[in-house]
């Protein structure tokens, strides 16, 4: 520390200033050695926090510490610190200026925590303490501090990315935000160490706007795909929702990312048939057709003219072919002996999971005759998951699906990519936060997909969450989990 003289009225008073190096503790997986991110040290009764940055860094920087020994409680969401410091999970450190102390960790989760994506601050205590960090703008990067829900894809030998509501030190954007970044092995960093995101940004810097329309309200993308237009060109296209908050939409449709311009421009309008649902689009050839799956039940052809065509969309459904789902009169498609015909229905509505449940529920379905079971493959019973990305597994030679309930990720196979999907194992889990929208990125899959890497929305939001994790909350959190881990085995 700095020492120096203040005055206080008239007399002067010796104060501490920071150092420039401070006291810092890095937090690592005690079987990979890697520093885990988003790990809480508190002082006892929570009286002072701190966070791990995306390094697993978290510098104390508190000057009241320095030259005493302190006691840090340790805790992170899937991960369990063994030691005890007065029967809870903690350590005891020396402070020192430019000192530093290493704690390990154990993972409970099967996925690996790695990094955080989006925000302000991601690898802030690395930076104070001094220390190398992967990605070109650790602190802060299209004035971004906070961003809701990822949708991603390859685009032109990039990737390119897209967000929902996007916040700002002192901004804010309701109208989709984007980002690319170079492929790993190509310019890119390797997907185990971070993304260097290039954002589309206004006059003032800030992410801008990437589709905006002119009626009120805020809008969503909800899938990426790369479909060729007429002239045999490569186009990205975009599936799209406005509405009055989290209200059901006012308008749905098509639009596509005009290259020139560097923004989405609209399309075409769809009919308004469900509300916002996140998608990941994947890719499939069916008897030399090919289709981009938005969902495991939703498709349309690989084709210009039929992405704004509604009769073009399909759902593998159990409905009656042109019928909406109505939970007061469902309209379920049965032979007159009774089995139910499931199959490829043109402009026809989807069935989710939640309502396959209530279908069962009020006896309406039997529980053969879901394609969402999702069931815990422990104990048996459901874990009342939904469907979130779908991507088929060279190493499996399986579709795999992830599916989540608020924090919770699971993780299932199965022989098509409509399922049925019945036995799921949980990869992670996130106490009483949330983590939702989560996304597989089947770009970068190594080990011949042996290694799958996936993200999604970590925030306290639809959750029992009782405070805000600072820098983290409302941010993209990146894990990876190996499939020839045997505790995978039970979703086989």
């Amino acid at each position: 520390m700095r020492r120096c003289l203040v005055a206080l009225g008239l007399v002067w008073l010796p104060c501490l200033l920071p150092a420039a190096t401070p006291f810092f503790v890095r937090v690592t997986d005690a079987e990979t050695g890697r520093g885990v991110s988003l790990v809480q040290l508190s002082t006892p009764r929570d009286a002072i926090r701190f966070w791990t940055d995306s390094n697993g860094v978290a510098a104390i920087d508190d000057a009241t510490f320095e030259g005493h020994d302190v006691i840090f409680y340790v805790k992170s969401h899937g991960y369990e610190f063994q030691e005890k410091i007065l029967g809870e999970p903690g350590a005891k450190v020396h402070v020192t200026a430019g000192g530093h102390a290493e704690l390990k960790i154990h993972r409970v989760n099967i996925a690996e925590r790695l990094y955080r994506v989006t925000g302000e601050g991601i690898y802030r205590d690395s930076v104070l303490a001094g220390l190398p960090v992967p990605i070109a703008q650790p602190l802060l990067n299209g004035g971004v501090t906070g961003q809701d829900t990822n949708i991603s894809i390859a685009y032109q030998g990039k990737l390119f990315w897209c967000w929902g509501d996007t916040m700002g030190l002192a901004a804010m954007s309701f109208a989709v935000s984007c980002a690319t970044s170079e492929m790993p092995g190509r310019g890119g960093l390797a997907a185990e160490v971070g993304v260097n995101l290039n954002y589309f940004v206004d006059t003032g810097g800030f992410s801008r706007k990437m589709l905006p329309l002119t009626q009120p309200g805020l809008v969503w993308i909800e899938g990426l795909m790369t479909v060729p237009d007429e002239s045999g060109r490569e186009r990205l296209v975009a599936t799209y929702t406005r509405q009055p908050g989290v209200a059901p939409p006012t308008e749905r449709g098509v639009a596509v990312f005009d290259d020139d311009a560097g923004m989405f421009r609209v399309l075409g309008e769809l009919p308004l048939r469900r509300g916002h649902k996140s998608s990941h689009p994947f890719l499939v050839t069916e008897r030399g057709v090919k289709y981009w799956y938005l969902f495991p039940h939703q498709r349309v052809r690989d084709d210009w003219k039929a992405l704004t065509d509604a009769k073009a969309w399909e759902s593998f459904t159990c409905l009656q072919t042109g019928a909406k789902f109505d939970a007061k009169d469902v309209k379920l498609d049965r032979q007159a002996d009774g089995k139910l015909v499931c199959g490829w229905k043109a402009d026809t509505d989807r069935i989710e999971a939640n309502e396959e449940r209530g279908l069962v529920a009020r006896g309406l379905l039997k529980a053969g005759e879901t394609y969402f079971s999702l069931l815990d493959a422990e104990t048996g019973k459901d874990t009342l998951a939904s469907p979130s990305s779908v991507e088929w597994n060279e190493y499996r030679k399986k579709w795999i699906l992830l599916s989540e309930r608020t924090g919770s990720v699971y993780y299932s196979e199965a022989d098509s990519p409509t399922g049925p999907w019945l036995r799921t194992v949980k990869i992670v889990g996130h106490n009483d936060y949330n983590f939702y929208n989560v996304e597989l990125h089947p770009f970068f899959d190594e080990d011949g997909g042996r290694v799958i890497y996936f993200e999604g929305t970590y925030t306290a939001s639809f959750s029992a969450a009782k405070e805000l994790t600072p820098r983290y909350d409302y941010n993209q959190i990146m894990y990876r989990v190996k499939l020839d881990d045997v505790r995978l085995a039970g979703a086989r």
